[in-house]
């Protein structure tokens, strides 16, 4: 968030409509910010439709006695649903107008982390659904709020579980732990309604092979537990001996760390006696955000 600047971080937030005004502070870009589950399922909508805006509604449709439509919230036509069957093979078309507000590659690449979150990340325990899911899970500082908003293919669902007056929900409270088996049980109930499918990925992304440890990029051939494929816009493809930490990249002769020109240095304590304190510490060589 520092890299980019809490300006371009506000913007996607207000853009998907997780806050009105967000807060430009660094703390924010981790969830700091107050917000609404109703919000942040509206948001995870327009990752798993491509990166389409999506405005949330508690009214889909309202008909007259008689069965006439007068109000539809989705405005989306469709061109073939009037007709009383389709040939083999054809589905319906259906033009959308709605706004896009992320690049459709850019929305894939975000679901695939998500759905890493699922197979091996913090919800892998509690999640289990016999179809393709995504999502994240999250935990307030002393556990006072634990989230987990997920996806498949044509659903999004989100739980989050706090005390109305804060207070922590107990130790070892997570959303994982808490949110991830909320959510399985009602996705297990809507999968069997409504199915769900891989995610499908933009035609402009281009797969590769990378290890997930070290970002480094693999051959195609390659296997193994540390082995994703996973999906680059064209230009962007990683470099072989090229590995990535904490948003910089790494090559075989880039230094981790430099020594500081600061030496340590006698001081005197409060009590009269010496003591040797090492210098100031710096902002960091490579970066400070790297475990995020």
């Amino acid at each position: 968030a520092q890299e980019v600047g809490m300006d371009v971080v506000a913007s996607y937030a207000e853009k998907f409509g997780v806050y009105e005004d967000m807060g430009r502070v660094l703390a924010n870009s981790l969830g700091a910010d107050e917000t609404t589950l109703y919000k942040m399922v509206a948001a995870y909508a327009m990752f798993a439709n491509g990166g389409e805006r999506v405005e949330p509604t508690l009214v889909d449709r309202v008909q007259d006695r008689f069965g006439k439509t007068v109000y539809r919230h989705d405005q989306r036509v469709c061109e073939d649903c009037q007709l009383v069957s389709l040939e083999p093979g054809r589905g319906p078309t259906v033009r959308s107008d709605r706004e896009r507000v992320m690049n459709a590659v850019t929305a894939y690449q975000l679901t695939s982390m998500m759905e890493g979150v699922v197979q091996r990340g913090t919800a892998r325990r509690t999640v289990d659904l016999p179809v393709p899911t995504a999502g994240k899970t999250g935990t307030t500082n002393d556990a006072k709020d634990v989230w987990f908003v997920g996806f498949t293919s044509n659903i999004v669902a989100g739980c989050y579980i706090g005390y109305d007056q804060p207070r922590s929900l107990g130790r070892g409270a997570s959303g994982g732990g808490m949110c991830g088996p909320v959510f399985n049980a009602f996705m297990q109930k809507a999968v069997e309604k409504f199915g769900g499918s891989a995610f499908q990925p933009p035609e402009s992304c281009q797969f590769i092979k990378i290890d997930r440890n070290t970002g480094a990029r693999l051959s195609d051939e390659a296997s193994g537990e540390n082995v994703v494929a996973e999906c680059f816009r064209e230009g962007e493809e990683p470099i072989f001996g090229i590995q990535f930490d904490g948003g910089f990249a790494m090559g075989s002769n880039f230094e981790l760390y430099t020594s500081s020109d600061q030496t340590s240095k006698q001081v005197t304590t409060s009590s009269g006696g010496t003591a040797t304190v090492g210098p100031k510490a710096s902002f960091g060589t490579l970066s400070s955000g790297g475990l995020y």
